[in-house]
């Protein structure tokens, strides 16, 4: 059986001061270190011993902090890979929050979600992203690994999902999965059948 455990990072800095995350490289807050102190906890309690474990990380500083501190409890570094970073918002990012909300170009409901543009210079499209993060998880499903340990962001965690699922490019336009910040989300995956299973997406109970 291979158990996929993918993190959306806890609280960071861009959180409490309303600014626009993307890749502006905000840290962890206080309460985001003691957030990621219980996800490690609570993945080396769910983890059998002597158990070959891999954490992968977006390289941004909100997401290493945290697989670091994941790492550190089972005694690995952790593989940092910048196509798990969140979507990219361009000129907005490190902005208040309004100044993006008051430029933002909602996509149609129809037609072309995945290349639509937003009206915010240099951002990534969803497609973009969804690229990107797809071709990190080829090669992260390519490593033979019985558990393995992703670190990523909100937005980016959807693609981490429909990788997992194979789910394809052309039907990613309008798929959203929600995982707080923060929060666990479990894959499996069984050795007879080989079918993959969404566990559980965005559990939270270990925060308290």
């Amino acid at each position: 059986m291979r158990s996929m455990y993918v993190v959306a990072h806890p609280e960071a800095t861009h959180h409490v001061e309303k600014v626009v995350g993307g890749w502006h490289d905000s840290r962890l807050t206080a309460a985001g270190r003691r957030a990621a102190a219980a996800i490690a906890r609570t993945l080396r309690a769910r983890i059998p011993e002597g158990t070959e474990v891999e954490v992968v990380s977006s390289d941004l500083w909100r997401a290493r902090e945290t697989a670091e501190e994941i790492a550190g409890v089972f005694g690995v570094v952790p593989v940092l890979d910048r196509r798990l970073r969140e979507k990219s918002y361009g000129e907005a990012e490190g902005r208040p929050q309004e100044w993006l909300d008051r430029r933002f170009v909602p996509p149609p409901a129809d037609g072309d979600r995945m290349g639509h543009h937003e009206g915010v210079r240099g951002a990534e499209s969803r497609g973009e992203c969804a690229r990107r993060v797809h071709a990190a998880m080829d090669d992260i499903l390519g490593r033979t690994r019985t558990h393995q340990i992703v670190v990523t962001h909100g937005f980016a965690l959807t693609f981490v999902v429909t990788a997992w699922i194979k789910m394809p490019y052309e039907s990613l336009g309008s798929v959203s999965f929600r995982a707080p910040s923060g929060s666990i989300t479990e894959l499996r995956e069984d050795d007879f059948f080989h079918n993959r299973q969404v566990v559980s997406l965005g559990a939270t109970g270990h925060l308290g």
